[in-house]
């Protein structure tokens, strides 16, 4: 099996694309698939508890709002992409209060004369507000910062349950400034409904399909129902290209397995990505009769790979999947190498270079515990679909390394920016969501409380002091009470709505 070459990295400004390629032949856009970590709406009736009561509030809503946009808002120097596919946005489980006819433009310009932090601030919220499902939340969000607005596809599932018994609790949206031809539902087994959407990218048909399979990509149970989640995929997609072998189609979303499912679990013979689905990293081998997807992570050297961690390994399950008519020269092209996993350090990335993920205590904050993906795509002016785009290093590996990388991170570099408190110009707030996840070098005693907890304290606040490794943890609370730590490194960061230092390693504590 040949090994993968080395790509380059890519580096943020890949994000700042022009509206238009070199010359006027083709017309660039950008394509997105985020999972956003559980979307709600505001009128307390979900199925999850912690979006229950005030568990959940306007505030909440507001941070994930501004966080959601802020990332998007990184692509096209902040107009943000022209497609997004997003996962974990809540199914209206009140659909009686939805957008009146599901005219978003209609709705929007109802609410134009105010912005969502001005609705979010009312109190107490009307329940027309109250009611407004996630979606529409965010598309006005998408407005008000400076995104400007989007056509909206969703699914259209009702509140149920799913054939394991649990209650739909989430579906999958799609966000786009081209318009809709065509949307359809593909009912799952225990899982969120496929969403397929034919977008119309000035007359050129782009079949977009956002997916959410069924969680526990280790488990060998939930394997089995992955695999009917994608025979139900793989049945409309062989429906399509029999009528056109050609046709421009993109696979989004978390499908809970990774890109090397059948590699990183020996154990499951059979994998809905890799056997049934056919999802492969022989980016030559699309242009032949065998294969016909292509999945964009072997666009990136094998240590690049990861959009989510688990257990200290990175992991892959978010995905961009393209047909082999992406290659040819009519209609849509992807652009080649374009592929790129959004992270960004003091953003959605945390001091570790971990997502950075949401906090719904009493001081919200975060993102998600997914990096979105991103890729670049192109509507020719030519027809020809017996032509192939030229590659530049085309992958030719079948299915990718079998085992997942570490989640290590150097501590010489990342003390090297830690934020000294001494040094902050006066006045500022390290608790206003800009320092969250980065490192801090804290040079004050901490100490023990009388309920045994480690703190310290700060410009007259209090902060937890805390680690993971419960031996370091012990031996941190010894010396704290011995007056010998008075120097530590620490992310900053919430749990449960407290604000806390999180000290990684003993190198964290010298």
């Amino acid at each position: 099996m040949p090994a993968l070459r080395p790509r380059p990295r890519i580096a943020a400004a890949l994000f700042a694309c022009l509206a238009l390629a070199s010359g006027a032949w083709a017309r660039v856009f950008s394509v997105v698939t985020y999972n956003v970590e559980n979307l709600h709406d505001l009128d307390g009736v979900a199925i999850y508890d912690d979006y229950q009561g005030d568990k959940w509030t306007a505030e909440h809503l507001r941070v994930k709002l501004t966080n959601t946009v802020a990332v998007l808002a990184r692509v096209n120097q902040g107009a943000g992409p022209e497609i997004v596919t997003f996962n974990e946005i809540e199914l209206d489980q009140t659909p009686e209060s939805t957008v009146p006819g599901g005219d978003y433009a209609a709705w929007l310009a109802t609410v134009a004369h105010t912005t969502y932090r001005e609705m979010l601030a009312q109190s107490p919220l009307p329940p027309e507000l109250a009611g407004l499902p996630a979606e529409a939340w965010l598309l006005k969000a998408c407005v008000d910062d400076g995104l400007g607005a989007y056509h909206v596809a969703v699914t259209d599932e009702r509140p149920s349950r799913h054939s394991d018994g649990r209650g739909a609790a989430v579906r999958n949206v799609i966000f786009s400034r081209f318009p809709f031809s065509d949307v359809r539902s593909h009912r799952l087994a225990s899982a969120r409904a496929i969403l397929e959407a034919t977008v119309d990218v000035e007359g050129a048909p782009f079949i977009v399909f956002v997916n959410h399979w069924k969680s526990g990509a280790s488990d060998l149970a939930a394997e089995a129902i992955r695999r009917d989640n994608a025979r139900v995929l793989r049945d409309r997609l062989d429906e399509i290209l029999k009528a056109d072998p050609n046709a421009d189609l993109i696979i989004t979303g978390d499908l809970n397995s990774h890109y090397n499912q059948k590699q990183r679990y020996r154990e499951m013979r059979t994998t809905g990505i890799n056997d049934i689905l056919g999802s492969q990293g022989n980016e030559l081998a699309v242009r032949g009769k065998d294969r016909d997807l292509y999945n964009l992570w072997f666009e990136l050297p094998s240590d690049q790979r990861g959009s989510d961690t688990f257990r200290g390994e990175w992991g892959t399950l978010m995905h961009l999947i393209i047909s082999r008519g992406l290659y040819d020269q009519n209609g849509i092209q992807y652009e080649d190498n374009s592929f790129a996993v959004m992270k960004f350090a003091g953003l959605n990335a945390n001091a570790l270079g971990l997502p950075n993920r949401w906090s719904r205590g009493r001081v919200p904050g975060g993102f998600s515990d997914h990096f979105p993906l991103y890729a670049r795509f192109r509507k020719l002016h030519t027809t020809d679909k017996d032509k192939w785009m030229p590659l530049t290093r085309p992958s030719e590996t079948e299915v990718g390394e079998g085992t997942a990388h570490r989640t290590e991170t150097s501590p010489v570099n990342l003390f090297a920016n830690a934020v000294k408190i001494a040094e902050l110009p006066a006045g500022i707030n390290i608790r206003d969501g800009g320092y969250t996840g980065r490192i801090f070098l804290i040079e004050a005693p901490a100490y023990v409380n009388d309920r045994g907890h480690l703190k310290v304290k700060l410009d007259d606040h209090e902060y937890d002091v805390f680690s993971h490794n419960r031996e370091l943890r012990d031996d941190m609370r010894s010396r704290a009470r011995a007056g010998q730590l008075t120097r530590f490194y620490g992310e900053l960061g919430t749990y449960r709505g407290n604000w806390q230092f999180l000290v990684h390693g003993r190198e964290w504590a010298p």
